[in-house]
C-alpha cells in the first residue's frame, strides 16, 4: 500500500499533501489497512479508522493530531474496529447519540421559550402578522402586576392579571399535558366563554407550528389539543345593528358626546361600514380631498380605496389636525383613538337604544344599504368584504367615481333618516370646507 511506514511523531510532522490533490493518506505499517493519517490540501491532519461493512468502504474521523497522541488513538481505532466487526456502524450511533442530545436540549425549554421563537417566526415570515395580532399574542403572556389606570370596573382588580395563556405555558415544554389543557381551557369558559374560543384557536395554532418544527416535535405531547373543541360554547351569530328608525336619536346623542374625535369616528364608522381599527388608525396622508378617495389599511387585500361623500368630508375637516392620524389622542399611547366603546355606550344608555357595539355600528352600514338597493358587490367593496363569486372576484372592480355614486346614496338615506341634511360639494367648497390639496403627513 502506498504512503506506508510505522508512525511516529517525527514522521508525522513531515507529512504533507501535494498542492495538485486535495487530500492524501498516509497509513500504519504495524496496523495495515485500517489505521491511517489523512492530510489536506490546507496541511490540516487527522488520524482515520478505514474498513469495510456490508460490502461498503466506512472511513471515520479520529481526531486531530495535534490534540491526541498515536497510543490514544490507536486504541481507540482498534475499539471502533471491533464495533463493525460485530456489526455497528458507528456513524449511525454518534448521529442517534447528537439527535438525543439535541433533544435532551430541548426537552428542558420552556413552553413560554418556545411561544417567543414562534412570535419571531410569526412576525419574519414572508406573510408577517400584523401588529395587532402580534400584540394579541404577547398579552396572552404577560407578567401581570402592573396598575390599572384606564377603564377600571367596580367590582374587579386594580391590578392586571398574567396572561390568560401564561399558567399553562411557563412550564417545561414535555410536561404540557392534554389534560392540563383541557383544565385550563375548562377555567376559562367559566369566566369568559366566549373569548375561550379565540384563545383555544391561537394554542391550537401553536402547538400545530410545534409539530411542524424538527427540534419541539420530538418532546412536545402530541395532540394535547384534539378534540377540545366540543368543550366550547356555540358561537351565536351577531346580529346587533342600527334600525332606520333608530337613527335620528342615535346620531342626536352621539353628536353629545364632549371628545369631538370619538363623535366623528362614530359617525364615520356608521356611513363607511370600515372595521373599527382600521378606521381608528387612519393617517391624514391616506385622505385625499382632492379626488374625494381614502385608502385603508384593509385586512383581506392590504390595502383599499373607499370613496369620501359630502357629509363624510365634512366631519374630516372639522378634526383638528394633530399629527400623523386622523383620530388622534394624546392619552393614547399609540397617538391614534383606542377605545370609543366607553363614551358610546353612555350615549346608547342616554338615548335609551340597546346595546350596540362598535363592530355592531359597522354591521349597521351593510343593512341600511339595502334601503336603497345598492348592489351587494358595492357594498362589500366598500366594507372590505371578500368578493362573492368567480365574476366578483376577478372582473370587478368597480373605480372611485361608481363607488362615490352609491356610497352618496346610502349616505343621504341615513342622514335623511336621521332629519339631518346632507351638503352639496358645491355647498362645501362656498364654505371653504374641502381644501384643494391634500393634508401634509405632519
Amino acid at each position: 500500500m502506498a504512503n506506508q511506514s510505522s508512525f511516529t511523531v517525527g514522521k508525522i510532522n513531515k507529512m504533507a499533501c501535494p498542492p495538485e490533490k486535495q487530500q492524501v493518506i498516509f497509513w500504519d505499517s504495524n496496523n495495515t489497512g485500517y489505521f491511517g493519517v489523512r492530510v489536506t490540501q490546507s496541511q490540516a491532519k487527522s488520524f482515520i479508522l478505514q474498513t469495510r461493512l456490508n460490502s461498503q468502504t466506512i472511513r471515520k474521523t479520529i481526531g486531530n493530531v495535534s490534540q491526541i497522541t498515536i497510543k490514544d488513538a490507536l486504541a481507540i481505532a482498534q475499539t471502533k474496529l471491533l464495533e463493525i466487526k460485530k456489526g455497528n456502524d458507528p456513524r449511525i450511533s454518534e448521529e442517534q447519540a447528537k439527535l438525543k442530545a439535541k433533544s435532551d436540549k430541548f426537552r428542558g425549554v420552556s413552553g413560554l421559550d418556545a411561544w417567543n421563537k414562534y412570535l419571531e417566526w410569526g412576525s419574519q415570515k414572508n406573510e408577517p402578522w400584523g401588529t395587532r395580532h402580534l400584540n394579541d399574542h404577547i398579552e396572552m403572556v404577560r407578567v401581570g402586576g402592573d396598575k390599572i389606570t384606564r377603564g377600571l370596573k367596580k367590582g374587579k382588580p386594580d391590578i392586571k392579571q398574567d396572561g390568560v395563556l401564561r399558567k399553562l405555558l411557563n412550564q417545561p415544554l414535555k410536561d404540557i399535558s392534554r389534560d392540563k389543557v383541557k383544565k385550563w381551557l375548562d377555567s376559562e369558559i367559566k369566566v369568559r366563554p366566549t373569548r375561550a374560543r379565540l384563545e383555544y384557536a391561537v394554542l391550537k395554532a401553536f402547538f400545530n407550528w410545534l409539530t411542524s418544527h424538527s427540534d419541539y416535535q420530538r418532546v412536545i405531547q402530541h395532540g394535547v389539543c384534539d378534540g377540545l373543541q366540543k368543550e366550547l360554547p356555540k358561537s351565536k351569530a351577531k346580529n346587533d345593528a342600527l334600525e332606520k328608525e333608530q337613527l335620528k336619536v342615535w346620531f342626536e346623542h352621539v353628536n353629545k358626546i364632549n371628545n369631538n374625535t370619538i363623535k366623528a369616528y362614530l359617525q364615520i364608522l356608521l356611513l363607511t361600514g370600515a372595521r373599527r381599527n382600521e378606521l381608528a388608525t387612519l393617517e391624514w396622508s391616506d385622505v385625499d380631498l382632492v379626488w374625494k378617495k381614502i385608502t385603508i389599511r384593509d385586512k383581506v387585500e392590504g390595502t383599499r380605496q373607499i370613496s369620501i361623500t359630502p357629509f363624510i368630508a365634512k366631519l374630516l375637516d372639522d378634526l383638528p389636525k394633530n399629527g400623523r392620524f386622523v383620530f388622534a389622542s394624546v392619552k393614547s399611547e399609540s397617538g391614534y383613538l383606542t377605545e370609543p366603546t366607553k363614551a358610546h355606550n353612555q350615549a346608547l344608555k342616554n338615548a335609551g337604544l340597546p346595546h350596540l357595539s362598535i363592530h355592531g355600528v359597522r354591521r349597521s352600514f351593510g343593512t341600511l344599504a339595502e334601503w336603497v338597493e345598492c348592489p351587494e358587490g358595492i357594498t362589500h367593496q366598500l366594507m372590505g368584504h371578500k368578493p362573492n363569486g368567480i365574476a366578483e372576484k376577478h372582473y370587478r372592480r368597480r373605480p372611485i367615481d361608481l363607488l362615490r355614486m352609491w356610497h352618496t346614496k346610502i349616505e343621504k338615506f341615513i342622514l335623511d333618516e336621521a332629519g339631518i341634511v346632507q351638503p352639496t360639494w358645491d355647498e362645501l367648497k362656498e364654505q371653504k370646507t374641502i381644501r384643494l390639496v391634500n393634508v401634509s403627513n405632519s
